[in-house]
């Protein structure tokens, strides 16, 4: 999820080979796609999503993720892996998004080798 059409045909080309992608512009819309991939039994395996998006940033996106999923009754290894994209590279930020429940952290301009090394650190290769 980008809200930056440029990330977002970058991050589809990259993942496009492991299957479908939804693409989101905005937090709010990532995490109505994410109740509605529940609600039809399809749920995702990986959300990658920017930190810095409008309407809904990423953290808070990423909070109400895990919120529902708590409220499911999803926990630990069970939850959608989520990876952090975005262009702030601080300890903060970073920390924040950990806290939150993200698994994995990429900073931009993505890289292939990086991205599929998150993704393969999270058992999803």
């Amino acid at each position: 999820m980008d809200d930056d059409l440029l990330g977002r045909i970058i991050l589809r080309k990259l993942l496009g080979h492991r299957g479908d992608c939804d693409m989101a512009v905005n937090g709010r819309e990532a995490v109505e796609a994410f109740h509605m991939a529940r609600e039809e039994n399809n749920p995702y395996d990986l959300i990658c999503m920017d930190i810095l998006m409008p309407e809904m940033d990423g953290v808070e996106a990423l909070k109400a993720i895990r919120e529902h999923e708590e409220k499911l009754g999803i926990f630990g290894e069970q939850r959608v892996k989520v990876i952090m994209i975005t262009g702030k590279d601080d300890s903060k930020t970073i920390l924040t998004s950990f806290r939150e429940g993200c698994e994995g952290y990429v900073v931009k301009p993505v890289e292939k080798e990086n991205l599929e090394k998150q993704i393969k650190e999270l058992g999803l290769d």
